[in-house]
C-alpha cells in the first residue's frame, strides 16, 4: 500500500518512546514533528527529566520538538480524572490528544499521532477510539499504527544512548501502583526510627 508522505505532529510522552515511531514515520517518508504535551507527569521534576530524556534523544534523531512548558499544569489532569478515577487513562488520552490535534490544526499539520501508540502498558483501543473521534471532528487524519512490534528494539537503542528511563507511566496514580507492594507491606508494620543521640 502507497503511503502518501505528510506533515505529521507525533505527540511524544518520553524521549526513549519517541524513537521507533520517528524512525519508522520516516521510513514511510512522512515529515515528523515532536510534540510534548504531558500535563499529567508528576511532579515537576520528574516532568524535566522527560523533558531533557527527549531533548537528548531529539538531537540524536534530529527531530523538531514543540515544548509547551507553558502549559504543564498538573492540576489540570487533576481536575480532568476527579471523581473518574477508573477512567483516568482514558481522560489522560482525551486531555493530551485534544490538545495535540488542536496544536495541529492550529500549525497545519495534516496528521496526528502518538508515543502512546508504542508502549504494550497503554490501552490501544482506547487511544485508537479517542484518536478517531477527533480525526472526525478535525479532518485530520490519525492513521493509528502499531509502533509496538519496535517494542524492544526502542528499548535496546535507548539503553545505548543513554536515556532516562522512567518506571512509571508519569500520573500520581501510576506512580503509587509502581509501589503498591511495598507500600503495602510497610503498612502491614511498625517501624520506630531509633533517636539520634547528641553530644553538646
Amino acid at each position: 500500500m502507497l503511503v502518501m508522505p505528510e506533515k505529521f505532529l507525533l505527540h511524544v510522552c518520553c524521549g526513549p518512546c519517541a524513537l521507533i515511531p520517528v524512525m519508522r514515520l520516516r521510513e514511510q517518508g512522512h515529515d515528523v514533528t515532536g510534540f510534548f504535551y504531558n500535563p499529567n507527569i508528576h511532579g515537576a521534576a520528574e516532568y524535566l527529566r522527560r523533558r531533557e530524556a527527549l531533548e537528548a534523544a531529539a538531537v540524536r534523531l534530529g527531530l523538531p520538538v514543540c515544548y509547551l512548558d507553558g502549559e504543564y499544569n498538573p492540576r489540570l489532569f487533576f481536575r480532568v480524572v476527579a471523581n473518574r478515577e477508573e477512567q483516568r487513562c482514558e481522560q489522560c488520552y482525551r486531555l493530551r490528544l485534544e490538545r495535540t490535534f488542536a496544536f495541529a490544526r492550529d500549525n497545519g499539520f495534516q496528521a496526528v499521532s502518538t508515543t502512546l501508540l508504542y508502549s504494550r502498558y497503554q490501552n490501544r483501543e482506547a487511544i485508537l477510539a479517542r484518536g478517531r473521534a477527533l480525526q472526525e471532528e478535525t479532518g485530520i487524519r490519525f492513521p493509528g499504527e502499531d509502533f509496538r512490534p519496535g517494542w524492544q528494539q526502542g528499548i535496546d537503542l535507548s539503553r545505548q544512548w543513554g536515556l532516562y528511563r522512567q518506571n512509571y507511566c508519569g500520573c500520581l496514580y501510576s506512580e503509587l501502583e509502581r509501589h503498591a507492594k511495598k507500600l503495602k507491606r510497610l503498612a502491614g508494620t511498625l517501624e520506630t526510627t531509633p533517636a539520634v543521640h547528641r553530644e553538646d
